[in-house]
């Protein structure tokens, strides 16, 4: 599809990108760059991309499709340095969570020539790093791709076919409602492991060891969430608050709402709304979205 592809960031996202591309034929060269010499090293032992860039601006020299797939905190000052260097016609794109923050920091720098279309793979894992990535790591998940106003149809019809090419599957949506579905299906749900996981560390009446010897699956499944990348989901929550802070006011009513009923013993208003949850989690089962395995299908090396 593309002569050259130039991945800017060699983590999980990143490094699985390279192999999904390689896995699908989709690029004549795949470049590669990451800000970290050890990460450069390592990834060039890995074999996802055809040639470590010394720089960002030699990845992208002659790029077709340039991705940005660094923490969304070093867009801005990527995107001022690689922008005279993209080549007229490329499309320039990214993986971050966050859109509105992508826009604001990314879109001034970007030449008129170049196809700057934002994107965001649904995808991950708790690991990351070069080793983390592998090419299945998009299949049967979603890509959004959020199209500035007036993009050009044709360049994002080659993003889609490109995400499609790597496994996913592709929706288009508006910037704004992205980083509010995204603050709930994902940002909100990262903050509040990350903060029950830092309660169980800091109860003062249950030791750590304690907490790590007879950790039930509901807490394990949660200390798997809070072990994402901590630059990453920094920077998310830093660049979508206005969303998040909505979500997480709505989720604090609802929670004072369950914290009554617990303490006035409403054992109906409990079952309905476990019913009703229950029923979420099956629907995302059907629309082949997770797994009814035991213990979510992880093997028990990742347990």
């Amino acid at each position: 599809m593309f002569n050259k592809v130039a991945i800017i960031g060699l983590g999980l996202i990143g490094s699985s990108i390279g192999h999904a591309t390689k896995r699908g034929k989709l690029a004549g060269e795949i470049a590669g760059f990451d800000i970290s010499e050890d990460v450069r090293a390592r990834a060039a032992k890995l074999g996802f991309t055809d040639a470590i860039a010394p720089t960002a601006e030699d990845a992208v020299r002659d790029a077709d499709l340039v991705i940005l797939s660094t923490p969304i905190g070093a867009y801005k000052n990527l995107a001022e340095a690689i922008a005279p260097h993209l080549k007229a016609g490329a499309i320039l794109t990214d993986v971050g969570s966050v859109k509105g923050a992508v826009v604001r920091d990314v879109a001034p720098f970007v030449p008129k020539s170049v196809h700057f279309i934002p994107a965001h793979p649904i995808a991950g894992t708790e690991f990351s790093g070069p080793e983390a990535g592998f090419a299945s790591l998009f299949d049967g998940r979603w890509t959004i791709l959020t199209p500035l106003p007036g993009a050009d149809g044709s360049a994002v019809q080659n993003l889609k076919k490109f995400w499609q090419g790597c496994g996913a599957q592709v929706e288009v949506m508006e910037i704004a409602h992205h980083d509010l579905v995204l603050a709930m299906t994902s940002h909100v749900p990262h903050l509040i492991a990350y903060n029950i996981v830092g309660t169980a560390h800091d109860l003062e009446q249950v030791t750590e060891g304690e907490v790590i010897k007879f950790s039930a699956s509901g807490f394990r499944d949660f200390t798997r969430i809070a072990a994402s990348d901590p630059t990453m989901w920094r920077d998310i929550f830093l660049n979508n608050r206005e969303a998040v802070l909505e979500v997480l006011g709505r989720f604090n009513e609802d929670l004072s709402r369950l914290q009554r009923w617990v303490r006035d013993g409403n054992g109906q208003a409990l079952f309905d709304l476990f019913t009703q949850t229950r029923a979420i989690r099956r629907s995302i089962i059907s629309a082949g979205q997770d797994t009814a395995a035991p213990n979510f299908g992880r093997d028990k090396k990742d347990q």
